[in-house]
């Protein structure tokens, strides 16, 4: 099948994103009473540091899916506006958390907001971007009361299986885990990535436009298998990447020990040896260039690299095959196929 590389997404994306910060600018959270003294700390220690973070965001991708969702089916994507600033907000609060969980320095290209404000304020902050998840669709007026509560209920679901999902990601580490099957990989990075990545902000945004079962179903399960397929082209760029592209970041799923699909499936495959070789290498948390090339070079022994790259693809496919026999705006379907597309071609 053709493919345009992504390019009709990359475009949504920059027409889209401008909408997106200007409604986020608007309804930035602020203090709401106190005397000036107090109000001018709390913006100090909580308010400004959220919107500072917020606003260095990157493509804003998930917010500007939720509108795509609404247009999607039909309706005017401004009618998601409230719902889109709500993903945004869980995406500000899920990065703050976990870079202080995994004892991250740097994030987008300046120091981590717990490394500028401290931890506990930095905890503070991305708790307080948790509640505007809610705050913000709570207080949008143009909701009917019965879409409000359906996409709180959505949006809940969403962050119980985002830390369904983080749980085991930082549990198996923690713990030594190297008995994770493929199985439990994919169970683990649907849930960690792909619900809040595309499938939740699709299957809202449909919401939002008043979309019927079978457009939210289907742009839901299109996000399922298009998020995991973003997922497994992260691991990918991060071990046969671009260097320059990915930084300081190149090969640390490596160093991390990261149960990545590429490492799982390498370990299930490879003969004993070279296993408990690679094992060796994923624990000891080495920085040196040639142990980790080697350690790759093990992975694509046991054919990890084309596994995932080839199921990649497939998911990207399914994803599109989603879609197939249901309503959808024409427009919105060309660049929900782009964005498979995009997902399993980018470079970076």
């Amino acid at each position: 099948m053709a493919t345009d590389g992504g390019a009709a997404f990359a475009a949504y994306l920059e027409q889209k994103k401008p909408q997106v910060e200007d409604f986020l600018a608007r309804f930035t959270p602020r203090p709401e009473d106190g005397t000036a003294h107090v109000a001018a700390d709390l913006t100090r220690y909580l308010y400004e540091p959220l919107a500072r973070f917020t606003s260095g965001g990157g493509k804003r991708t998930r917010p500007v899916l939720c509108l795509l969702g609404s247009q999607a089916v039909g309706t005017d994507p401004i009618c998601a506006l409230s719902t889109a600033a709500a993903l945004e907000y869980f995406q500000s609060s899920a990065l703050i958390h976990d870079d202080i969980a995994d004892k991250s320095e740097l994030r987008r290209g300046v120091p981590c907001l717990h490394m500028q404000e401290g931890i506990g304020i930095g905890i503070n902050v991305g708790d307080l971007a948790l509640v505007n998840v809610h705050a913000g669709l709570l207080a949008d007026t143009s909701l009917e009361n019965e879409t409000c509560l359906r996409l709180l209920c959505e949006l809940a679901y969403m962050q119980q299986r985002t830390l369904e999902g983080q749980a085991l990601d930082l549990g198996w580490v923690r713990d030594g885990r190297w008995d994770v099957t493929v199985d439990d990989y994919l169970f683990m990075a649907s849930h960690k990535t792909a619900y809040y990545t595309a499938a939740t902000p699709l299957a809202c945004g449909a919401i939002c436009g008043n979309g019927d079962d079978a457009q939210i179903e289907a742009l839901f399960s299109f996000g399922l298998d298009a998020g995991l397929a973003f997922q497994l082209q992260d691991d990918l760029l991060n071990l046969v990447g671009d260097p320059a592209k990915q930084g300081k970041d190149y090969r640390s799923d490596i160093t991390e020990g990261k149960r990545t699909l590429l490492a799982v499936w390498a370990l299930e495959h490879l003969q004993a040896d070279k296993r408990d070789e690679l094992q060796r290498l994923l624990t000891s948390g080495t920085t040196n260039q040639d142990e980790l090339a080697r350690a790759v070079a093990l992975i694509d022994e046991a054919g990890g690299i084309e596994h995932v790259r080839t199921y990649a693809h497939e998911l990207s496919e399914r994803a599109k095959a989603h879609l197939d026999g249901v309503e959808i705006d024409s427009q919105a379907r060309t660049v929900l196929d782009s964005m498979a597309d995009f997902f399993v071609e980018r470079l970076g």
